[in-house]
């Protein structure tokens, strides 16, 4: 797992590093791990020249130390320094360092054109500018510095890219852009979270001893490692029904083959037993597609409630369906609930709840929820009437200053991290927010940040395959935390593979699961220990 700490944490754990070691070492291990990727990414490129551009904090003396070490290495090395204050407002011993070493230096607010000039012509150039400390966006002088990069540089940014937010929460489109970025101790928030993730690039932790092992993350993210440790697998002792029974009220007339998607995923991801409840094609669909389905209510462990699901439809099968799905969510069983489902979400639900809303989804759920009369949620979801202020029941809906007013698809693509939060502590149940880099958050737990699949993902029938899987982990007992990220892994992993580099379709994906899941669970009894 890696697990991004928050800039607080981080220099917490650097005070009390430092309290045990010699002056300056925690910078001197930190420039030695830097110049050490720089010098290897230098011959990837086969490149020769280096420039640094070094601001006024810590991380500008990282990268004076750096550039000493590589013009030592025999690198034609240069840095130009951002601050105002030229000379005096950088690190002073390691602008000595670098200058002892043979690097040129340019002051930027003494000679702007050479300053640019030695920067366009770099082939690799290393992003000193700010570091956690630093506030969103660049100011001009240093932006006319990272403009001037040429296009074929291979940028490092060291720490976290020079613009962005350090605790990911603030998009900024006014920031450098890295290849690559080299973070010393543990990864940062910025660098797994949406607002920061691609502009972060390539991540590389240099480990400069500081220990945050027993410090709570800020951010999580599973990796394939994980798999083996939290994935479900049965033993001699187990039967369908201790594996987990999953309920399936997805698909419709209208959209019947969300049905067999979610159905399919759900087999493959290796549930004991499925119920299936739907309309006449989808169940006829569902026979085909998963033979060992059941059809009809019955005794479950959880339900994936929605995918599919038309609310609107008013035959009567279809109404029959649509008040199994209103049983499902107000009964308390683990469920969670995707597209159509979404839409009978009231307010807070009694048991683990997961909700995978797209932006669009979301931004419709938080304007219904919001501006619902106050009193509306004080029940549980179906209206089994629990009282408000007791353990699981919504209270009164009190959400942001911004409450009330519409929320749209752009809003939540904004900063996505924000409104999901908002929909968490509404609802009280974990949200999935599904995106190229799909966030997991439940109050009181780390946000999970998963960013496994590829962009030919962004297909129909995608997430209902997601629905599938994560199902059959919330029936096997996962809390909705895990069964969410952990889904959301092995999905996007199974997509990758199906996708080979070119176009996939969402059954790709499904039939990918059980191959994926198998292929991972090996991986993980063949790791060292």
């Amino acid at each position: 797992m890696i697990r991004a700490h928050s800039v607080e944490s981080v220099r917490t754990a650097e005070a009390a590093a430092m309290a045990k070691l010699p002056e300056g070492e925690l910078m001197s291990r930190a420039a030695h791990g830097l110049a050490e990727v720089a010098a290897a990414r230098l011959t990837d490129v086969e490149g020769t020249t280096v420039v640094g551009l070094v601001g006024a904090g810590n991380n500008g003396g990282d990268t004076l130390y750096a550039i000493a070490q590589l013009a030592e290495s025999g690198f034609a090395s240069a840095v130009v320094l951002v601050p105002s204050a030229g000379r005096s407002g950088v690190h002073a011993a390691g602008l000595q360092a670098a200058e002892s070493a043979g690097a040129v230096v340019h002051v930027a607010a003494d000679d702007a054109q050479d300053a640019v000039e030695a920067t366009a012509e770099a082939d690799l150039v290393l992003d000193g500018i700010v570091g956690i400390g630093g506030q969103p966006g660049l100011r001009p002088e240093a932006a006319r510095l990272v403009d001037a990069i040429d296009d074929d540089a291979w940028v490092i940014a060291v720490d976290l890219a020079s613009g962005l937010d350090p605790a990911g929460e603030a998009g900024e489109d006014d920031a450098v852009w890295a290849d690559e970025t080299v973070t010393f101790g543990t990864p940062k928030p910025v660098h797994l979270l949406p607002a920061g993730e691609a502009a972060t690039g390539r991540l590389t932790v240099v480990d400069i001893g500081i220990e945050v092992d027993d410090v709570p993350a800020t951010v999580e993210r599973l990796t394939w490692d994980d798999v083996a440790r939290m994935w479900p697998v049965p033993d001699r002792g187990d039967d369908k029904y201790s594996r987990g029974v999953l309920g399936v009220v997805a698909g419709s007339e209208a959209y019947p083959g969300a049905a067999v998607l979610c159905s399919t995923a759900a087999a493959e991801a290796g549930v004991g037993m499925l119920r299936y409840v739907g309309t006449p094609t989808p169940v006829a669909l569902v026979h085909q597609a998963v033979p060992e389905a059941v059809v009809g209510q019955g005794r479950v462990q959880a339900w994936v409630v929605g995918p599919g699901l038309d609310t609107e439809a008013d035959t009567a099968e279809a109404r029959a369906q649509l008040a199994a799905a209103r049983e499902a969510l107000a009964s308390d069983l683990p469920a969670i609930v995707d597209a159509g489902g979404l839409a009978l979400v009231e307010g807070r639900r009694a048991a683990p709840t997961v909700l995978t809303p797209h932006a669009g989804e979301l931004a419709r759920l938080l304007t219904r929820l919001e501006s619902a009369p106050a009193g509306t949620d004080d029940r549980t979801q179906g209206g089994s009437g629990a009282a408000a202020g007791t353990p699981g029941a919504g209270g009164p809906l009190s959400g942001p200053a911004d409450a009330g007013t519409e929320v749209t698809a752009a809003d939540v693509k904004a900063d996505p991290l924000r409104h999901a939060r908002r929909l968490a502590a509404l609802t009280g149940a974990t949200v999935l927010l599904k995106g190229a880099t799909t966030l997991v958050v439940t109050e009181g737990e780390p946000v999970r940040s998963q960013a496994d699949a590829p962009p030919w993902l962004a297909t129909a029938g995608a997430g209902d395959v997601l629905s599938g899987v994560i199902g059959s982990l919330l029936a096997a007992g996962l809390s909705p935390h895990d069964a969410a990220s952990l889904g959301a892994l092995v999905h996007g992993v199974s997509a990758d593979r199906a996708s080979g580099g070119g176009p996939l379709r969402a059954l790709a994906v499904a039939h990918g699961i059980r191959p994926t899941v198998r292929d991972l669970l090996a991986r993980g009894r063949s790791a060292p220990a």
